[in-house]
C-alpha cells in the first residue's frame, strides 16, 4: 500500500534536484490502556508522512486489536494527511491499539547552479494553492509592522531574487541566536533575538511572506525548516528548502528524516482557531465514575 498524492507542476520540478537516497522506517499510531473502568466513543487521530517529491511512503505493517471498529485516512487541506480511528467500547484493563510501519524513502536536494534565472512570481503566477503562503500563520505576524519594516530592508539593494532571500536566510541566522525553548513566534524571535528552530523559521518565513515569496514551514520528528517559492526563467515555479537552525544549507536539504507535514496554518475539527501544526487528537465520551486512560501516542524512528 502506497499513500499516494498529485503532485503539482512546481512540486514536479523538485523531482530534477533529487541526490542520495535513504529508506526510514517509522512508526505511528496510538496506545489506549483503560484503567479500572471502560471507554467508550474513541476517536481520535494521528498525522501521517505523506508524499513529497522528496519523500516516497509505502506502508510495511499495520496492526491494529479487535476493538478497533474502523482506521481511515483524511486530507487536511493539500498538505497534510492523518489517520484517523473509532473505538467503541475498550473493557476495564484493556488495551486498544493502531500501529502502522512506513517505509519513508527520502531523498536529499541539492540547490540548483544557475540561480540568477529564478524571480518573484508575478500576481498572475500565484495560483490559490500559493496565495496561502503569503499571509500571516499563526506564530507567523507578517502584518506586525517591525517584521515588515525589517522586512523590506532586504530589497533596497537591485539584487537577483535569489541573493534577496539568501539575505533573509543570512541575516535571521546572523541575529536570532539559537536557544530551545517554548514556541514564541516570528515576532519574538526579532525583538528577543533567540529562539529555536520554530522561531528561526517563522522570522524567515514572515520576511519572504513579506515581501510577496511564498514560504511555509516544513516539520519533520524533531525539528523544521523553512521552503521558500520562486519561478524560472520558463515561468515554472519551484520550491526550495534551507535549513534555519543547524548547519547552513540554503537551497539545500541534506537530511533523512521523515516529513510530517507542510504547511503552518490549518483548520482542524476538533480546534476553533487555526492551528501552524496539525497534532494528535483525542475524544472520549464520557463515562459516570470512570478513571482516567494511559494514552500513548507512537511517532518514532525504528531505523535510519
Amino acid at each position: 500500500m502506497c499513500f499516494g498524492q498529485f503532485l503539482t507542476e512546481e512540486d514536479a520540478s523538485t523531482a530534477e534536484r533529487l541526490a542520495h537516497q535513504k529508506p526510514v522506517q517509522m512508526q505511528v499510531g496510538v496506545v489506549i490502556h483503560a484503567a479500572a473502568s471502560p471507554l467508550k466513543g474513541i476517536k481520535c487521530s494521528v498525522p501521517m508522512p505523506m508524499e513529497w517529491p522528496e519523500q516516497q511512503v509505502k506502508v510495511i505493517q499495520e496492526e491494529s486489536s479487535p476493538q478497533v471498529r474502523r482506521v481511515s485516512y483524511e486530507m487536511i487541506g493539500d498538505s497534510v494527511k492523518r489517520m484517523v480511528m473509532q473505538i467503541p467500547f475498550v473493557g476495564p484493563g484493556e488495551t486498544a491499539q493502531v500501529l502502522v510501519t512506513l517505509e519513508c524513502m527520502r531523498h536529499h536536494i541539492v540547490a540548483p547552479k544557475d540561480t540568477d534565472q529564478y524571480a518573484i512570481p508575478t500576481r498572475k503566477q500565484l495560483t490559490p494553492a500559493l496565495r496561502k503562503y503569503l499571509g500571516p500563520s499563526p506564530f507567523i505576524e507578517t502584518k506586525h509592522s517591525k517584521i515588515r519594516k525589517q522586512a523590506k530592508e532586504f530589497t533596497k539593494n537591485d539584487d537577483s531574487a535569489w541573493s534577496q532571500v539568501e539575505s533573509m536566510y543570512d541575516w535571521v541566522r546572523n541575529h536570532v541566536t539559537y536557544k530551545n525553548g517554548p514556541q514564541k513566534g516570528a515576532y519574538k524571535a526579532l525583538k528577543e533575538k533567540e529562539g529555536d528552530c520554530e522561531e528561526l523559521t517563522a522570522l524567515f518565513v514572515a520576511f519572504c511572506r513579506v515581501n510577496g515569496i511564498p514560504a511555509r514551514t516544513v516539520w519533520i520528528p524533531g525539528h523544521c525548516y523553512p521552503e521558500f517559492y520562486l519561478v524560472d526563467a520558463q515561468g515554472e515555479g519551484q520550491w526550495f528548502p534551507c535549513q534555519a537552525a543547524g548547519t547552513r544549507a540554503f537551497g539545500s536539504m541534506p537530511e533523512y528524516r521523515p516529513i510530517l507535514q507542510k504547511g503552518d496554518n490549518f483548520r482542524i475539527p476538533e480546534k476553533s482557531g487555526r492551528q501552524c501544526y496539525v497534532s494528535q487528537q483525542l475524544k472520549i465520551a464520557d463515562v459516570p465514575g470512570g478513571s482516567n486512560p494511559k494514552i500513548e501516542w507512537v511517532e518514532k524512528i525504528l531505523s535510519n
